[in-house]
Parts: structure tokens; C-alpha cells; sequence
């Protein structure tokens, strides 16, 4: 197998079937899309596949309902809209191939293999990178990954929470005293 980020990643490679039965769930809920009306549903189709991956915190619809999550590696942080149009911009211009009947030739000639050559890379990769990973700096990983060790970040433009009184505290006496 080979590396395609240079620096290594701390999180696993996320199960195949996982991510293969996702975007399958991406791909239909676009085609829904698409279908819904001749003028602007390939491009809602379009923007969708562009947008996924950040709707809900590194995760798309049909990363949500198979357990998997695009992270940004640098930051150890959930995708945001930057990242997922990074990363999913050629499938968004797979689905326009697809939208608009005289570009069928091309979605044949250059879409599919975009999409088989993606596939490719993340059978090969040792942590399932494809270009778009590289593009947007990112992998994806199981959700289960994340929720035992805490790895994602929580959201850098979020205000924390004011501290409270420690656990010890409210319990001893030094709290009852102070009432």
C-alpha cells in the first residue's frame, strides 16, 4: 500500500463498505435531487455533492446514517463547506455531465473515470486518501474512532463554556461554606 499524505495521519483507515454505502446514499439523495425539476434540480443535485461533507459537522447525509466523518487533519477538526467543496468538487462536475444531455460523451469519457480513479485511490491508500482528500486536506474516518478517543476538535469559532465549580468542590465542605 502506499501513503499519499506525506506526513502520515493519527486516525485509521475508515472501513470501505462504510464509506462505499454512503456515498451510494449521497449519489441517490443527488439523483433525487436532480429528478425533482428539469431546471434546477441537477444543479441542486450538484450543489449538494459540493457542499455534503459540511452540513453536519464532517458529515454528509449518508455519512450521518453509516457512522463515518470527514476530518481535517491539520486541525483534528470536523470538515467545513471550504473542505467539502474542495474535496467533492468532481463529483459536482460528474453530476452536471450527468444534468445536461449534451455532455453525456463527456460524463463517459472523463466522469466515469474521475470517479473509478477515485475509487482507486481509496482501495490503495494506506489511509483511504483520494485526490480530493489531498486537495482539501482531509480523510475520512469511522465516527466510532472519534467518539472513544476524542480526536475531532470541537469547532474553533465556537465561544466555551464559562468554567463551573469543580465536582470536588460542590461536594466538600469548602462549597457548604461558602453558601
Amino acid at each position: 500500500m502506499r501513503d499519499a499524505r506525506r506526513e502520515g495521519s493519527p486516525y485509521p483507515k475508515a472501513d470501505l463498505s462504510l464509506r462505499a454505502l454512503a456515498r451510494l446514499a449521497d449519489f441517490t439523495l443527488a439523483l433525487v435531487l436532480a429528478q425533482t425539476s428539469p431546471q434546477v434540480g441537477p444543479l441542486l443535485a450538484a450543489l449538494y455533492l459540493l457542499v455534503a461533507d459540511g452540513l453536519l459537522s464532517g458529515q454528509s447525509i449518508g455519512k450521518k446514517i453509516f457512522g463515518v466523518r470527514t476530518v481535517v487533519v491539520p486541525r483534528r477538526a470536523p470538515a467545513g463547506y471550504r473542505e467539502s467543496m474542495l474535496r467533492n468538487a468532481p463529483f459536482a462536475l460528474v453530476a452536471i455531465f450527468y444534468a445536461v444531455p449534451l455532455l453525456w460523451p463527456v460524463l463517459f469519457v472523463a466522469g466515469v473515470p474521475i470517479v473509478a480513479f477515485e475509487a482507486y485511490m481509496i482501495y490503495t491508500d494506506r489511509l483511504g486518501v483520494r485526490i480530493g482528500d489531498i486537495f482539501a486536506d482531509t480523510q475520512v474516518v469511522d465516527g466510532k474512532v472519534l467518539a472513544k478517543g476524542e480526536a475531532v476538535a470541537p469547532d474553533l469559532g465556537a465561544t466555551p463554556a464559562p468554567p463551573g465549580p469543580s465536582a470536588s468542590a460542590t461536594r466538600g465542605g469548602a462549597a457548604r461554606s461558602a453558601a
